[in-house]
């Protein structure tokens, strides 16, 4: 079966970037409650790019870097530094109060620095960085969120309408079936058939499966035999949750797993072979195209077959 990688830091950064007040809602209420979120709030791309270039911590880490106002009525405003740590990282609080520090003395406001710990690792709870000799003492402590401690708070998730209720299930899920990608299909669908009966809105659902999508990948294979599964439930619910521009997507989608099979069997795939597939926009017929391409003989055949199907449509 073929090897997949989960997209953990992708599926958190946007869901963050798409819901970001729910995300203090549900991980950090206290937070959520001082914010003025009439004035609104602002994602420092440019300035945290800036702040990465500058830095000398080496690989960096830092995930969002927000702009918020809070309700006591003052001009003053504060920045929220994000990380979004997946795995165990022995210089993770280092980098921390490096960051911290940085954006203090960059910007001279308060910083509030945040991290969801998102490693399966239980005793791993990195929350302070300090140093000291001579009587001096520098120290930052900063609250977590350590995601493994939901386990025992499932059915608590299952009755929450957070988008980060679905994308913690996910999350701990996707850990939880690394060598078990037949039970991860079964715990997409279950995910997403769920948001379906709690009643989440059309436009909602569509969104939240883009990050599970990224969180819960497939190989090829099993993507097919999800696709089917959810199509026939849809069709059951008569809804859907593909806008005409998304299926357009997913066809391309399809066209490029066809193409990364054909080019990991053959090596060479000729370049007409690949405008003939960008030319097909069909969901069954390139399922059925992505079949082939893991089972038939030779890449010639292959092409055979496309270009009898391209003449009988």
């Amino acid at each position: 079966m073929s090897e997949v990688r989960a997209d953990y830091d992708g599926a958190w950064k946007e869901g963050v970037e798409q819901y970001f007040e729910a995300f203090l809602a549900f991980f950090f209420p206290e937070i959520q409650a001082e914010i003025d979120w009439e004035r609104g709030y602002e994602f420092l791309e440019q300035e945290l790019q800036q702040l990465i270039k500058e830095s000398e911590v080496g690989k960096q880490f830092v995930d969002k870097l927000i702009k918020v106002w809070l309700k006591d009525g003052k001009e003053t405003w504060l920045l929220i530094h994000l990380e979004i740590q997946s795995q165990v990282d022995p210089n993770f609080t280092k980098r921390m109060f490096s960051y911290h520090y940085r954006i203090f003395d960059r910007y001279n406001q308060e910083v509030v620095s945040l991290a969801i710990l998102g490693d399966n690792q239980a005793n791993w709870r990195p929350q302070e960085y300090s140093y000291g000799r001579w009587g001096c003492r520098l120290s930052l402590q900063f609250p977590i969120v350590k995601l493994l401690d939901y386990e025992s708070r499932w059915s608590e998730l299952e009755q929450s309408d957070s988008p980060f209720a679905v994308l913690v299930m996910a999350h701990l899920r996707t850990q939880a079936t690394t060598q078990d990608l037949t039970g991860r299909l079964q715990w997409k669908l279950s995910l997403i058939k769920r948001m379906y009966e709690v009643g989440y809105s059309r436009d909602k659902i569509q969104q939240i499966f883009r990050l599970l999508d990224r969180l819960m990948t497939l190989p090829p294979e099993l993507d097919l035999n999800f696709q089917a599964e959810l199509e026939r439930f849809e069709a059951e619910q008569e809804m859907t949750y593909m806008t005409s521009i998304e299926r357009i997507g997913r066809a391309q989608t399809l066209q490029e797993s066809i193409t990364e099979v054909l080019e990991t069997r053959f090596n060479n795939v000729p370049p007409e072979l690949i405008e003939q597939l960008k030319k097909i926009y069909e969901l069954d017929r390139l399922k059925q195209l992505l079949k082939q391409s893991i089972t038939i003989s030779s890449i010639s055949e292959f092409g055979q077959q496309l270009s009898q199907e391209n003449t009988n449509t």
